[in-house]
């Protein structure tokens, strides 16, 4: 029983969170904060959940085979390679370096 009242409580809530967004008077959304703030959040976010994957195991900070392809990425991306690119160079080292270290 419990399982479903988390749901519905769930359910509930993602319904407020999407009325309150569509109550926000349109002035408050054309501020330059607001729209500044909205085109930064979900990069920030993104970077937090890649940071918070490539080094996090559990309740321990780790530097394993992800943080090379992660670095992998970062060069990929700044000699400016398409997505695909970027992606495979990622897989391949981090799948290089978890064949050599085991």
């Amino acid at each position: 029983m419990n399982v479903w009242i988390a749901v519905v409580v769930t359910a509930v809530g993602c319904y407020a969170v999407k009325l309150i967004g569509l109550l926000v008077p349109e002035g408050v959304l054309e501020r330059p904060v607001v729209q500044r703030l909205a085109a930064l959040l979900p990069v920030a976010l993104l970077a937090a959940l890649t940071a918070q994957q490539t080094f996090a195991d559990g309740h321990e900070l780790v530097v394993d085979a992800r943080a090379a392809g992660l670095a992998a990425a970062a060069v990929a991306l700044s000699l400016r390679a398409p997505f695909l690119i970027v992606v495979a160079a990622a897989v391949l080292v981090t799948a290089a370096v978890r064949a050599i270290t085991g």
